[in-house]
């Protein structure tokens, strides 16, 4: 068993989501940034789907009554157990009984904690991971939750560190434009493609609220709702982009003026309020590594 003692700003349990299911209008879900959330499970040899514990600016504290065997990885954030200093992005031993704690990131947003045989939950439409917006899935961790620790664990990696690209000052995401590019003026696709914009308070996993220069329409009729995906920025009516995260509805009734590549979604996802993004395009005739 894992117990909650402070479960920080919000904690929820996340694995690779439940996709397959926008017909019933329930979104995928699962990790924010699944790349962090990858390898912490390859640290501690859990396949990849393992669930985790997936934590907003930091803050959480977990007790441990059984020796375990966990990886942090994602924001960089001071680990400690029983106060003893850890490393991230690495294996670490707890005992039975020890308290592993987390500080608040000094960069990014969202951590994820791997323990050796995954959080073992009972799933939901296929999935362990709580969706936000719809209420599926386990509610937000809170003081005394506890959870049980899975059996199923491969090989570990033979690796004790794993060395990570640092998340930097401003993310430059790349984009595909559409499918509602053609209900923009010129001029918006070029500001949306030149300008940065900072991500506001009003921000979770359910999208990355921007503010920055207006996005203007070309077309003023109304949309009918139509699908969406994780990536789509949509421009509602104050002409201020939102870009979709996990936890996205599955339709929405404002134009999307672009996607952001699936490549970027996880640096997309740990953006925090205040950080600044930039997108440029991208389509398959431009080289994929020239941003």
């Amino acid at each position: 068993m894992i117990e909650i003692v402070r479960p920080g700003p919000l904690t929820t349990v996340q694995d690779l989501g439940r996709p397959g299911y926008a017909s019933l209008g329930v979104s995928p879900s699962g990790a924010a940034d699944r790349g962090s959330m990858r390898l912490a499970n390859r640290l501690v040899g859990n396949a990849e789907s393992a669930a985790v514990l997936e934590t907003t600016c930091g803050g959480l504290a977990a007790r441990f009554h059984a020796p375990a065997t966990v990886a942090i990885c994602g924001a960089p954030t001071a680990v400690a157990v029983d106060g003893r200093a850890c490393t991230m992005n690495g294996p670490v031993a707890v005992a039975a009984g020890q308290v592993l704690s987390l500080g608040f990131p000094s960069a990014a947003l969202r951590g994820y904690l791997a323990v050796r045989g995954g959080i073992d939950i009972p799933p939901v439409l296929g999935s362990r991971s709580t969706d936000t917006l719809s209420g599926i899935g386990l509610a937000p961790l809170t003081a005394g939750a506890r959870l049980r620790v899975g059996d199923a664990a491969l090989r570990f990696p033979p690796v004790d560190f794993a060395p990570v690209r640092g998340f930097g000052d401003a993310a430059v995401l790349r984009v595909v434009l559409g499918p509602r590019d053609d209900w923009f003026t010129p001029h918006a696709l070029a500001t949306l493609c030149a300008a940065t914009y900072s991500v506001t308070p009003d921000s979770n996993r359910v999208g990355a609220r921007l503010t920055g220069p207006v996005l203007a329409r070309a077309v003023e009729r109304e949309l009918p709702s139509e699908a969406v995906v994780r990536g789509a920025i949509q421009v509602p009516p104050s002409g201020e982009p939102v870009i979709f995260l996990a936890d996205h509805p599955v339709t929405g009734g404002y134009p999307v003026i672009a996607v952001v590549h699936d490549a970027d979604l996880d640096r997309a996802a740990q953006l925090r309020p205040g950080d600044t993004a930039r997108f440029r395009p991208w389509s398959p005739s431009i080289d994929s590594h020239r941003w």
